[in-house]
């Protein structure tokens, strides 16, 4: 790697109408003021030698390689950190400058290892490359620095090593865990020779704060810090750029690759979403692709007692379609159905809904967004106008209040809230509204100034409370609502939030949030300037979630506080593509693009398109077909990429339909826990074997692009091709790119966009149309997507779900950095050395009360079901309130959740689950039944594998 061909140098030219005339090496150049030397420079053509200075973080001028010589100045000042001034005149090049520079390079590498040749970064080494740059050829000071010591390397973090000898103490990785992760996980220890990086106190990198984001290894401009790819495979031979298959921040990554296998993936810096940043899943989790877990033949048996056959593609969809087709002319037209899944592409789920629709001939489609954000897309839709969140992520530097709700970006969204925290860290203000103390409330160099503490379950109160406040302290944009805002909605909303029984002093018995931290959480909130809201599953996955979110976005258009950068409603999305499999149609009421099936001139429109007859009927929801199997009516289901036994509520009742089918096809990557109820198994594909787009919580649709062909032969689109040619409705597409053309052909809100679009411009916010051609960064500008936006009442009714003095605590659900969703990607990673065992969080007092200690194991007994655990006792917790993460299937933590749902969408109430918590001896009843269960399936396909011969 050149360095000189690179434009990461100093500070970033800012926008101003203020530009300064220099003169660098006699070329004349016009920049912004404010804009350093260094940068200048590139501008002119010109690369000046640097090790410290990157465009990902702020000038430091420590290397003291980019000294340049400016005309009436004395001395050589570092060009990163002077700022250009009008009519000055620069030399980056002059024989005393290069007496320096190399002169400074020789003190380097005087104190650096003689091992460049087995050096890991050999050829990748901005070390050696400046070296060459400024012409040191040899050392006159010997090799006797104390880096040559023998210092021992920190292997304990198990992706990247840390060796302090070839360390040049230039502070990138200090900085870069500062200033872009926002950690403060690293500093300097020692003085001199002896200086060299430290994770926290001196420790190894796998006992300090350390979050394993890469920020640090990606800066180091030597091998000090390098990733064990690296140092095992070498220097990767070409990449590819590609798109992030874990949240919904969709960061962008370059996948480094040797021949067909991944060296590393390396953040991409013109990523839209992510500007060069990552967290551990996205940069280091990616071994699970090319697990020994992954299944790589289709396999068939009649019964789930049977063991699995292996047999080839075109004998397994023949299989499927077979029985589909047997089950429907037995049980009828809408006996069998189909869920989509937020781990596939747009492209991917796009095909699974019409199939459904055209080669089933029903509606019986749904999707995982069911459980997670379906309230989001009610809510919004019914304020607003459109199912889907207003901003970009870097809106947020310019808020200045930011509210997050039952959210935790730092675990679930990470890269964003590296993003967020350094906008806080610049001095907007923070509220967060949750149930527990999450690192968003307190962490280095952030702390929130209003932590509303609600009981769960009370969301609802809290934000018809704040309501109140605005109303009736007149908080409220009266010009906005006027102007933007229907009237009549706004008063019929105004007498209902400011009655008595709403106000936060009538509601604190209720929300445990006292009235005056409520009143005071309110007023900041209003009287920011730019006020956002960011919301997660802690909205949606209650008994009200569709209500919660119509009271945020109440709360938005009252102070007006939708429709420019910095304001908005912003729906975290829990996976990758969330939004897309939302946008693509999977719910069984809605085609793509959010129209209504019952619409005949839109319905009309797709019939044509996919030559076919549509059912104007709204299909089966996944609880409704869950019920419809236990009845006897609902006897076959396709499921892609999505593992219901252990992702949906109840488990024992979503086994027990499972059970009751006739016909399962699961189509995945691993044999997960739903497969072990199947009868058709059709491999999936990775992210890394697949052409198709993802859509991120900010509609960014980006590309995906294959980086290594299919481990079983078919990409996921062409799995679903062929099942729908074995069922009689001929598909017919030769690359995902003409799925995107007839998505856009069909979806207005994707009008505009293409493969094509998507090469030039990186990635689309949708809408992209005629009136956006290059998308749309905020929504709601101008006008609401509905005309005029619509306030709705937002009346609390406590949850069903009540404490009892056998069910004295509130269980609540959540999730872990290091792990993800059901763990199915990432347990099969290192990252099992951060989280192995989801773990029950209790607070002092009720652990006290019950004889609980951390590591004790602990029952958990809800109305639903029973399930072991082990505890950690914590303050983060309020009595009262238990939590737990669902990445370990072993763990069963959705056997204890209950059914309870959103009154619109049936979105399963996750987050509040009545619980006794007491100490216990062994596993539960369910948990010992699950092992039962498990080994006779994995014995299955044992006694499978040893039939074909294969060990």
């Amino acid at each position: 790697m050149n360095q000189l061909n690179q434009t990461d140098y100093g500070t970033p030219a800012r926008q101003s109408e203020n530009l300064v005339t220099i003169e660098i090496d006699g070329v004349e150049v016009q920049v912004a003021a404010g804009t350093s030397v260094m940068r200048a420079a590139v501008e002119a053509g010109v690369n000046v030698p640097k090790l410290c200075a990157t465009d990902s973080l702020e000038p430091f001028g420590s290397c003291r390689l980019c000294l340049v010589e400016i005309e009436g100045r004395r001395g050589y000042p570092a060009s990163c950190t002077t700022p250009c001034e009008p009519g000055m005149k620069v030399k980056t090049q002059s024989p005393k400058l290069a007496s320096l520079r190399k002169g400074v390079m020789e003190l380097y590498i005087s104190d650096h290892p003689l091992d460049c040749l087995t050096c890991p970064t050999n050829g990748n080494c901005e070390l050696q490359d400046m070296a060459g740059v400024v012409g040191l050829r040899e050392v006159r000071y010997g090799y006797e620095g104390k880096n040559h010591l023998e210092l021992k390397k920190d292997e304990s973090n198990p992706y990247f090593t840390y060796d302090a000898s070839k360390c040049i103490v230039c502070n990138r990785c200090v900085r870069a865990c500062e200033e872009t992760q926002g950690t403060f996980a690293l500093t300097i220890s020692g003085r001199g020779f002896e200086s060299r990086v430290s994770p926290g106190q001196s420790q190894p990198f796998m006992e300090s704060e350390c979050v394993s984001c890469g920020a640090c290894v990606d800066a180091c401009p030597t091998a000090t810090l390098t990733e064990k790819t690296i140092i095992m495979m070498g220097q990767a031979e070409h990449s590819k750029i590609t798109t992030c298959a874990y949240c919904g921040v969709g960061c962008s990554f370059k996948a480094e690759m040797k021949g067909n296998e991944v060296v590393r993936m390396v953040p991409n810096k013109d990523g839209h979403a992510n500007h060069g940043h990552s967290c551990v899943k996205g940069r280091f989790a990616w071994g699970y692709a090319t697990h020994k877990d992954r299944m790589l033949k289709p396999m068939i048996r009649k019964n789930i007692t049977d063991p699995w056959k292996e047999v080839s593609w075109d004998e397994a969809l023949n299989y499927a379609a077979s029985e589909f087709r047997r089950i429907q002319a037995k049980f009828g037209k809408d006996s069998i159905g189909g869920i989509t899944s937020s781990r596939c592409t747009n492209e991917e789920t796009y095909l699974v809904q019409k199939l459904v629709r055209a080669a089933f001939g029903n509606n019986n489609v749904d999707t995982c967004a069911r459980v997670c954000h379906s309230p989001t897309g009610f809510g919004l839709k019914q304020t607003l106008g459109e199912s889907a969140g207003t901003q970009t992520f870097d809106s947020v530097m310019k808020s200045d209040v930011i509210m997050i709700i039952g959210a935790n970006p730092a675990a679930a969204h990470p890269v964003f809230a590296s993003q967020m925290k350094r906008r806080l860290r610049q001095g907007a203000k923070l509220i967060v509204i949750d149930p527990r103390t999450t690192e968003m409330v307190k962490s280095p160099h952030i702390q929130a100034d209003y932590h509303l503490k609600l009981k769960p379950g009370t969301n609802v109160a809290v934000i018809t409370a704040l309501a109140h406040v605005i109303m009736s302290e007149k908080l409220f944009d009266a010009d906005y609502i006027a102007q933007r805002c229907d009237t009549e909605s706004f008063e019929h909303w105004t007498k209902f939030v400011l009655k008595p029984e709403n106000s936060p002093e009538a509601m604190e018995p209720i929300t445990g949030v006292s009235a005056e931290e409520l009143r005071g959480a309110a007023r900041m909130y209003a009287q920011g300037n730019n006020g956002a809201i960011y919301y997660g599953l802690g909205v949606t996955e209650h008994a009200q979630g569709s209500t919660m979110v119509i009271g945020i976005a109440n709360l938005a258009m009252a102070t007006g506080n939708v429709g420019r950068e910095g304001v908005g409603v912003n729906p975290l999305r829990g996976q990758n593509n969330v939004q897309g499999s939302c946008d693509m149609g999977s719910f069984p009421h809605e085609l793509p693009g959010y129209r209504h099936i019952s619409d005949t001139t839109i319905r009309t429109q797709f019939e044509r398109a996919w030559d076919c007859t549509l059912n104007p009927e709204p299909g089966l929801r996944i609880p409704n077909m869950f019920d419809a199997a236990l009845s006897g009516s609902f006897k076959g289901l396709y499921c892609e990429g999505e593992d219901i036994v252990q992702s949906d509520p109840n488990t024992q009742h979503v086994t027990a339909a499972l059970s009751a089918m006739e016909c399962i096809v699961v189509q995945d990557i691993f044999l997960n826990e739903t497969a072990k109820y199947a009868h058709v198994f059709l491999p999936g594909s990775s992210f890394l074997e697949k052409d198709g787009t993802f859509t991120n919580a900010e509609r960014r649709i980006s590309r995906v692009r294959k980086v290594m062909p299919p481990k079983a032969g078919k990409s996921d689109w062409e799995v679903t091709v062929a099942l729908s040619n074995a069922l009689g409705y001929p598909m017919n597409y030769k690359h995902p790119s003409e799925i995107m053309d007839e998505i856009a052909a069909l979806t207005p809100t994707f009008k505009g966009v293409s493969y094509k679009r998507l090469e030039e411009l990186g990635s689309i916010q949708w809408p992209c149309n005629d009136a956006a051609p290059n998308g749309t960064p905020t929504m709601h500008i101008d006008q609401f997507v509905r005309g005029k936006g619509k306030f709705i009442n937002t009346q609390f009714f406590a949850t069903s779900e009540k404490v009892t003095p056998k069910f004295p605590l509130i269980l609540t659900t959540g999730r872990i950095l290091s792990q993800y969703n059901v763990g199915a990607q990432t347990r099969r990673t290192e990252n099992v050395h951060w989280h192995n065992e989801d773990l029950l969080e209790i607070h002092p007092h009720d652990a006290e009360d019950r004889g609980i200690k951390t590591n004790t194991l602990v029952g958990i007994e809800s109305r639903a079901g029973h399930t072991v655990l082990r505890a950690l006792v914590t303050e983060r917790m309020q009595p009262g309130v238990v939590y737990t993460t669902f990445h370990f299937p072993e763990s069963g933590a959705n056997v204890i959740t209950t059914d309870n749902s959103d009154w619109a969408t049936n979105c399963p109430e996750y987050k509040v689950t009545a619980v006794q918590v007491m100490p216990v001896l062994q596993q539960s009843e369910w948990q010992q039944k699950y092992s039962q269960f498990h080994e006779q399936q994995m014995g299955l396909l044992k006694e499978n594998a040893e039939e074909a011969g294969i060990k």
